[in-house]
């Protein structure tokens, strides 16, 4: 395995924030980046060295990006298989379309996961209502969802004939009673190595993410065990680069999967201040074949994601930010704000962060109350 050289160019698929960030952070480890997008003003495209213009799962854009790369990655694994294919057929990708192939279907991921022994709800494919075994259930689209699209929870017969989510194939899972959702976030190398962050805990408004503190509040067992189950997971797929595993934690200490994420992951961008390395320095170093970072933590850290609701009334106010100490707010630089899409967070680490944790919906009420007045 050789590292890929200094000056050489780590290609993105994807030109989201993710993207920028993982631009970014490549750049401070001496490489040259490009990025492909749809968008010309897209957040990775304002910063990449190459910006290439076209649709991400476009094959013919995707080898525009391989032939102005030296090494491949990918923001998210929603993409093609066919785009994913045509660039890996010019440069290496990490990760691999084979490993995407087993994520971004929902009921193959969950196969994969019932097949190697790991914790999850009860599941089965849902092409239509008739195929729901039992009401309340969780019907999610197989391909194509995310931050709570292509999901919806089913209470009765007339809500399952009554929607359009069966337009496309399906899985239904079981719903269950889980005291805390939890994330792990690590890194896998080209070499087997990897690197664990500390085991963090999410919570979710509307199917997104809305805030994560790390470390979570749980024992120490049921953190071992979760980074043991995370760790299998990584290996048993042959993934290289940053990947999370999200799991419930249920009232009598059982953990189960609830989905992998085979990348840099919202949960994660607590590291990006929180610990040695950010989960965005730690992929380039993965994929690049450079030796994994410390994942050891500064301090206490809380994350709050920062939607496009908090722009109705204009420019949010940013004062509502002030004073509070080890707080960063970082801004993804998109062009416009719409309700549910991500617009920014910020962290707060050190000591300050478990009062963060418990005010983040007052912080959030007054940065949506517009611009200051004078």
């Amino acid at each position: 395995m050789t590292p890929l050289a200094p000056g050489k160019t780590l290609g993105i698929l994807g030109g989201g924030q993710l993207g920028r960030l993982i631009a970014e952070a490549a750049k401070s480890l001496g490489y040259r980046t490009a990025a492909l997008d749809a968008a010309k003003d897209s957040p990775a495209l304002q910063v990449v060295d190459v910006p290439v213009v076209g649709g991400v799962d476009d094959p013919e854009a995707a080898k525009r990006l391989a032939a102005a790369s030296d090494l491949l990655t990918l923001e998210w694994e929603l993409i093609s298989p066919a785009a994913l294919n045509a660039a890996a057929s010019l440069k290496p990708l990490f990760p691999a379309p084979a490993v995407l192939a087993i994520i971004a279907d929902r009921l193959t991921q969950k196969n994969f996961l019932k097949k190697n022994g790991f914790p999850q709800t009860e599941y089965g494919e849902a092409a239509s209502a008739n195929d729901l075994p039992y009401y309340p259930v969780i019907v999610k689209r197989r391909r194509h969802g995310y931050d709570g699209k292509g999901q919806a929870r089913m209470n009765s017969a007339a809500d399952a004939h009554n929607t359009d989510i069966f337009a496309a194939s399906c899985v239904w899972e079981k719903l269950v009673s889980f005291n805390k959702e939890i994330s792990v976030i690590l890194a896998r190398g080209r070499g087997g190595e990897i690197a664990v962050y500390p085991v963090a805990e999410n919570l979710h408004r509307n199917g997104i993410l809305h805030a994560t503190r790390a470390p979570a509040e749980i024992s120490p067992d049921v953190a071992a065990r979760a980074e043991k189950i995370a760790r299998s997971a990584a290996e048993a797929l042959g993934h290289v680069g940053v990947m999370a595993v999200e799991m419930f934690l249920l009232p009598d200490g059982e953990l189960l999967v609830n989905e992998i994420a085979p990348r840099v992951h919202n949960s994660g961008h607590y590291t990006l201040g929180g610990c040695a390395t950010s989960q965005f320095e730690q992929h380039a170093r993965a994929v690049c074949g450079l030796p994994l970072g410390s994942t050891a933590m500064k301090g206490p850290a809380v994350m709050v994601n920062l939607l496009g609701d908090l722009w109705t009334n204009g420019t949010p106010d940013w004062s509502a930010l002030d004073g509070v100490q080890g707080l960063t707010l970082l801004q993804y630089g998109k062009a416009s704000a719409r309700p549910g899409r991500k617009m920014a967070h910020y962290t707060v680490v050190g000591a300050a962060a478990a009062d963060e944790w418990r005010r983040a919906d007052e912080r959030l009420a007054a940065l949506g109350r517009g611009p200051k007045r004078s």
